[in-house]
């Protein structure tokens, strides 16, 4: 059902011009993030959407190939920006945005971060048992072992500040940053 259909050809003009500026800052602002701008429009376009929409429905309205389409919207659900919904007598698969705009970023970093800080860590613990190993030789010198204990000291500094980042992105998947930092109401 076109939503539109009731208005005036100048009020949906002036509707769709409005949304049009919100569609592209949407855009603009996950490209700030990594995402592509084609996947922003995807996702501002399906927030002014009344009811769930297939791939065919969005495909169409973008004027994106329906792989393209497919795409965006795979890494809109990977991302948890988009569910996955069912729909009586439709045997497409029907999507609708996640409107909670808290959660989608909450979700998008933990997402991120996560896979970035667990990276990182193994990293350091495995050069911190290389620095372990190096120490352990006997024939070191005593400028390299002053050398390995200062390099031990800025990795386990560093494992400190991924040990904080994790936690803080245990407080955005629990939602407890919004005891400190509330959202508007």
């Amino acid at each position: 059902m076109d939503e539109l259909a009731g208005l005036t050809e100048e009020q949906r003009t002036q509707l769709q011009k409005t949304r049009r500026r919100v569609i592209e800052s949407i855009g603009k602002n996950m490209d700030l993030y990594g995402i592509t701008l084609s996947i922003g429009h995807l996702y501002g376009n399906m927030y002014f959407n009344q009811e769930p929409v297939t791939l065919d429905e969005m495909s169409q309205t973008m004027g994106m190939s329906k792989t393209s389409m497919s795409t965006g919207m795979r890494t809109l659900h990977d991302l948890k920006m988009i569910n996955k919904v069912w729909g009586k007598g439709s045997r497409k698969d029907l999507y609708e945005v996640v409107p909670d705009w808290h959660q989608n970023f909450s979700d998008f970093f933990s997402i991120k971060w996560r896979k970035a800080v667990e990276q990182n860590m193994s990293a350091l613990e495995r050069s911190l048992r290389e620095i372990e190993v190096m120490k352990a030789g006997s024939a070191e010198t005593e400028d390299f072992l002053r050398l390995l204990d200062s390099d031990q000291a800025k990795i386990e500094d560093a494992l400190k500040y991924y040990r904080w980042l994790d936690r803080l992105i245990d407080s955005f998947e629990t939602g407890e940053i919004f005891t400190f930092l509330p959202k508007e109401e």
